[in-house]
């Protein structure tokens, strides 16, 4: 367990300080994601990212397990 919130803590570390690269990819901007702007407020709920994102984990953690 220890070795796996380690594990996870350096992705997050690493998501975070790539994010203005994978910003480019069009990650934070897919179908699904909620925006809403208005003069002094902005709210962004990123569903369709995170389940993309979901999904790539997923799948790259069931093949580190197999």
């Amino acid at each position: 367990m220890q070795r796996w919130l380690i594990i996870f803590g350096i992705v997050l570390l690493a998501a975070g300080l790539l994010w203005p690269w994978l910003g480019k990819l069009g990650l934070g901007r897919l179908p699904g994601d909620i925006v809403v702007e208005r003069e002094s407020f902005r709210l962004y709920i990123p569903l369709g990212t995170s389940l993309v994102v979901s999904l790539v984990l997923t799948l790259i953690l069931w093949l580190a397990n197999r």
